[in-house]
């Protein structure tokens, strides 16, 4: 018998214009968490820049959102090398004249070994994707935002930015460190109109995880709540983080993650 739950969505989406008149940047958003935000954003009135390293996707992605009446257009970027991240904002600021919002939410599980025996190559791959990717990001976007009047920014951070997990010691040091760089960012900026924020989802039922179906009833049973989350529940904290809702929301790292750290 299952013990996961069926779920079904009680999510109210933001309202149609929130997001009216600003443009937004996603990056990994050409699939799961990253599309999910990508789609709400522009169904709440924001232009958004679909940036992934998928090109491909990144335009279907795009093709879906205009068609349901939204804006956005697609860009390669690969948040490994800041001049293609640095080439993903200026594009942004091409199409849309300016940058108010930004989610950096592209990155990688990476391989899974001890510590001790943890591969060189795949410890730097994880690093350069899950951290030096938000840096990067960071580092072009701000001027950008502070130069289009405020905004927000939503580093996606995770569970294991406060808890250890075997066999991840590359993650979750990144995921760890994406927490104080968003810190620091929100203390350096808060005077300017920029507030940024956190996320850590717990597991989540997203492309990410098709590579650990063999470990999915174990994950399922590190939740209070019996079952993964969904893109759409991350969804719906980071556009709150994103509104003026949260106005008052700066520096903080939060869970969405179905009691994992209650545990």
């Amino acid at each position: 018998m299952s013990t996961t739950p069926t779920h079904a969505s009680t999510h109210t989406p933001a309202a149609a214009d929130e997001f009216a008149g600003k443009s937004a940047l996603v990056t990994g958003a050409a699939s799961g968490i990253g599309l999910e935000i990508a789609r709400r954003l522009a169904d709440a009135g924001a232009s958004v820049i679909v940036a992934d390293h998928n090109e491909e996707g990144a335009k279907e992605a795009v093709e879906a959102i205009n068609a349901a009446g939204g804006r956005a257009a697609a860009v390669r970027v690969d948040v490994t090398d800041p001049e293609s991240v640095r080439r993903a904002v200026e594009f942004t600021a091409a199409t849309y004249g300016g940058l108010q919002l930004a989610v950096n939410n592209a990155g990688i599980a990476g391989a899974s070994a001890p510590t001790g025996e943890y591969g060189v190559q795949d410890w730097q791959r994880v690093i350069d994707t899950n951290l030096n990717g938000v840096f990067y990001s960071l580092r072009h976007e701000l001027p950008l935002i502070l130069a289009s009047g405020g905004g927000a920014v939503v580093n996606m951070s995770s569970i294991l930015g406060s808890n250890g997990f075997a066999g991840s010691a590359a993650y979750s040091a990144a995921k760890h460190a994406v927490v104080g760089l968003t810190k620091t960012a929100a203390v350096e900026y808060a005077s300017r109109g920029v507030r940024v924020n956190a996320v850590a989802p717990g597991f989540i039922d997203t492309p990410l995880l098709q590579d650990a179906d063999s470990q999915r009833d174990y994950l399922i049973s590190l939740h209070p709540q019996g079952r993964l989350g969904t893109a759409e529940e991350v969804a719906e904290l980071t556009l709150f983080l994103l509104s003026d809702r949260a106005s008052f929301v700066n520096g903080s790292y939060h869970l969405v993650d179905g009691g994992y750290a209650a545990r």
